[in-house]
């Protein structure tokens, strides 16, 4: 006897945007200090829940200093395309969170089931079999794919600095059953990962190094732009690099990778945080040229000028706020691209119908490191830290955010704290944003501490890929 496929396996897109709405969020979030657990927290997002806005589960770390950041299920719709045929036969699901500890390479595995509210610690991935059985440290994203999941690492095993890579553990037993990578080519840093699961293509992003990121960004690097600036293109299923695309030195950190959602689609889009020339951020689209990849920009952001005086020592002697691209989302229809500007405080909404022309569309501000902007819930409160990991539900209408960026650089931005807050917006289909005056979990909500990525029950625009149409 066979187990019914996953309800949240979804074959198309579509189907994913028509499936009842989330109501649970799952959020991670840490102790900059080390000295208490972080935690993987559940949020009431169901608006017609007394609760709606509050965190109402919460589930404590084994351990101190793992620094929560990126996590993600164990599997997810790309299950459909399993060995050509329907992996829920097997029983399958998408029950599992796995939380990787950026700077303990500890990886923490969470059953959802069968109390969503209360998830339960089922296995610890330990840093040594990370390093012994896939030669890798330092675990950032997380993608649930195929055939296993994929973990991109930002460094190398037993104290090496590098190269990063990723990491492919098996999706019931979460096993790691080794490096992905069979030929990396010229690649050496890591950040992000995802895929055309149709056209067998692999995409990779890159950052730095541990030593590169995990005091803060370091001048000297940036000035040489010295952080990561290339994409990386791959056979998916034989793990062989196949080509790189450099955006250019002065473009600094590439990092979300956003394919189009559509399975026959042969684009995507990736944010770069700072342009070392201007201090501007920009997105880029990627997308088939004859049989190779090539790569443009399509979108410009540029700094805000400021008085030093206003600014953290790290800024003041620009004169001037950088955006800070840290995180897109690109909505399931493939219409609508969220930008998050972590400098200025801005969450900006653009209409990608047409891939290579975007067209501002919507624009909200929490945070900043300038202008502070108030929630709604308490126009008096200025707020620290600014729109950085967003998500958005399937059907497009709601997106959440959060406000922290990863613990040292969050110090270096804001050196008077950035507190822990999160926020849902209202997406017009048109186009159009508005902050939800009833949803703002902050402060003691979260217990002290700072609050990273989300996770949409039943999964969300970034958690999977389609393989029909």
């Amino acid at each position: 006897m066979t187990n019914p496929t996953d309800p949240t396996f979804y074959r198309s897109p579509a189907e994913a945007a028509a499936a009842p709405p989330e109501r649970l969020a799952y959020v991670v979030a840490f102790d900059r200090a080390g000295e208490r657990p972080d935690a993987l927290t559940v949020v009431d997002v169901d608006r017609s829940s007394d609760g709606y806005g509050q965190v109402i589960g919460w589930a404590d770390l084994p351990t101190r200093g793992d620094e929560l950041h990126h996590f993600g299920w164990n599997a997810c719709s790309s299950a459909l395309l399993h060995a050509g045929h329907d992996h829920g036969d097997d029983g399958l699901q998408r029950r599992y969170l796995l939380l990787p500890g950026l700077r303990s390479s500890n990886v923490h595995v969470y059953d959802t089931q069968p109390d969503p509210t209360a998830p339960q610690l089922v296995k610890t991935i330990t840093a040594q079999e990370l390093a012994d059985k896939a030669g890798y440290s330092r675990p950032h994203t997380l993608h649930c794919g195929p055939d296993g999941i994929f973990l991109s690492c930002l460094g190398g095993a037993n104290g090496q600095d590098g190269p990063g890579g990723i990491a492919l553990l098996d999706h019931n037993t979460f096993d790691v059953l080794r490096a992905w990578e069979t030929d990396r080519g010229p690649q050496y840093l890591a950040y992000d990962a995802w895929w055309h699961l149709t056209q067998n293509t692999a995409v990779t992003s890159e950052w730095g190094t541990p030593s590169m990121i995990e005091d803060g960004v370091d001048p000297e690097l940036l000035l040489g732009n010295r952080y990561g600036h290339t994409l990386h293109f791959w056979d998916l299923e034989k793990g062989v690099h196949q080509q790189a695309v450099d955006l250019g030195p002065e473009h600094q950190m590439v990092l979300e990778l956003r394919p189009a959602h559509d399975p026959e689609a042969s684009h995507g889009f990736v944010g770069v945080v700072v342009s070392t020339a201007d201090l501007s951020a920009s997105v880029w689209r990627w997308y088939r040229d004859g049989t190779g990849w090539a790569v443009e920009k399509v979108i410009t952001i540029p700094a805000e000028p400021a008085d030093p005086a206003d600014l953290p020592p790290a800024l003041a002697p620009f004169g001037a706020v950088p955006p800070l691209v840290t995180d897109i989302n690109l909505s399931v229809d493939d219409r609508m691209l969220y930008v998050s500007c972590f400098g200025t405080g801005e969450l900006k909404q653009y209409d990608v119908s047409d891939p290579a022309h975007p067209r501002e569309a919507g624009s909200v501000r929490l945070g900043g490191i300038v202008g502070r902007a108030a929630h709604p819930a308490e126009p008096d409160l200025p707020l620290a830290g600014g729109p950085q990991m967003v998500e958005v539900s399937r059907d497009g209408r709601r997106v959440y955010m959060t406000n922290s960026l990863y613990g040292s650089w969050d110090d270096q931005f804001y050196p008077d704290g950035v507190g822990a807050w999160m926020a849902e917006i209202d997406a017009d289909p048109a186009g159009g944003l508005t902050v939800d005056p009833e949803f703002f979990p902050h402060g003691d909500a979260f217990r002290g501490l700072r609050v990273h990525q989300v996770r949409l029950q039943g999964g969300d625009a970034s958690s999977d890929s389609y393989c029909y149409r």
